[in-house]
C-alpha cells in the first residue's frame, strides 16, 4: 500500500511534468527548424543531429535584442537598488523604531498591495510628463523604486533577528544606521536576496512601462523587443520560441544562482521571534 508522503510525491512529481511540459516543447521548437518540429519523432528530438543554433542567432539579430538587453539590464538593477535602499530603510523603521502613526503607516503599505499599478498610470504619467521625464530612463525607473511589498517582506524578516544583537552593538557605540549596515544587513541577507530576484524578475518581464511611458526605439527592453518579434514573425514558430528563450535565459540563470537564498528568504520571512 504506498503510503500518504509517497502519493504527495507523485502528485507533485505530476505537477513538476505539467509544468515542465510546455518549456520542453519551447525548446525543441527553438533549437531545430520548423520542418523538424512537425516530422520528428519524440526520439529523434533526442538526436543531437536534429539540434541548430540557427534561429537563436537569427532571432538576436533580426530582434536587436542586444540594445534591449542592455536597457533592460540597466532599468531592472537600477529600480532593484532603489527597492532595497527604501525597503531596507522603511522595513527597519517599521520593524524597530516606535513612534506614532506605526500602524497606520503600516495598515496604509499593506492596502498598497491591493492595488493595481495599471490603476495609477494615468497620475503617474501626468506627474512624469509635468516633470519631462517621458521617454527618458527616469520613467521606467522612478514609478516603480519604491515597494510596499518589499518593505513589508523586509520588515517581516529584520523582526526575527534578535534585538540583543542590536542591544550590544549599541552598548559599544554604534548608531542606528551602523546597526543596519554592519549588523542587520548580513543577517538579512536571504530576504536582501529574495528582494532582488523578484523585483529583478519584476522588471525584466516588465512590458507596461515601456509601452506606455516611451515611444523612443533606443529605450526598448526586452519585452518590447519580443512583443515587436511577435508582430514580425506571427507564423514562423521557431523563431518566435528562439527569442522567447533568449529573452527568458537571464532571468533563469539568476534564479538558479539565487535559488538557495531565495528559500531561505521565503521560509525566514513569516516567522516572527
Amino acid at each position: 500500500m504506498p503510503t500518504l508522503f509517497s502519493l504527495i510525491q507523485l502528485w507533485l512529481s505530476l505537477g513538476a511534468v505539467v509544468m515542465i511540459f510546455p518549456l520542453v516543447i519551447v525548446l525543441l521548437t527553438a533549437f531545430t527548424t520548423a520542418d523538424a518540429v512537425r516530422l520528428l519523432s519524440p526520439a529523434d528530438w533526442l538526436d543531437g543531429h536534429h539540434w541548430s543554433w540557427e534561429y537563436l542567432m537569427i532571432a538576436w539579430r533580426q530582434g536587436h535584442f542586444l540594445l534591449a538587453f542592455g536597457n533592460s539590464t540597466l532599468v531592472a538593477i537600477s529600480v532593484t537598488l532603489l527597492q532595497i535602499l527604501t525597503s531596507t530603510l522603511a522595513g527597519y523603521a517599521l520593524a524597530r523604531l516606535k513612534f506614532w502613526g506605526r500602524q497606520t503607516v503600516l495598515l496604509i503599505l499593506l492596502a498598497t498591495l491591493v492595488i493595481p499599478f495599471q490603476l495609477l498610470v494615468i497620475p503617474i504619467f501626468l506627474i512624469l510628463k509635468a516633470g519631462h521625464l517621458i521617454n527618458t530612463y527616469a520613467a521606467l525607473i522612478l514609478p516603480t523604486a519604491a515597494s510596499g511589498f518589499g518593505i513589508f517582506l523586509l520588515k517581516q524578516f529584520f523582526e526575527t533577528i534578535p534585538i540583543e544583537l542590536e542591544e550590544a552593538a549599541a552598548l559599544d557605540g554604534a548608531t542606528r544606521l551602523q546597526i543596519l549596515i554592519r549588523v542587520i544587513l548580513p543577517l538579512a541577507r536571504p530576504a536582501v536576496v529574495t528582494l532582488f530576484l523578484f523585483t529583478f524578475i519584476g522588471e525584466w518581464n516588465d512590458l507596461f512601462k515601456p509601452l506606455v511611458f516611451t515611444t523612443r526605439p533606443e529605450l526598448r527592453t526586452v519585452q518590447l523587443a519580443l512583443a515587436e518579434f511577435q508582430e514580425q514573425f506571427t507564423n514562423r514558430w521557431s523563431l518566435l520560441m528562439a527569442a522567447v528563450v533568449i529573452a527568458t535565459l537571464p532571468i533563469v540563470l539568476l534564479f538558479v544562482v539565487c535559488q538557495r537564498q531565495f528559500v531561505q528568504g521565503i521560509a525566514n520571512t513569516g516567522l516572527k521571534r
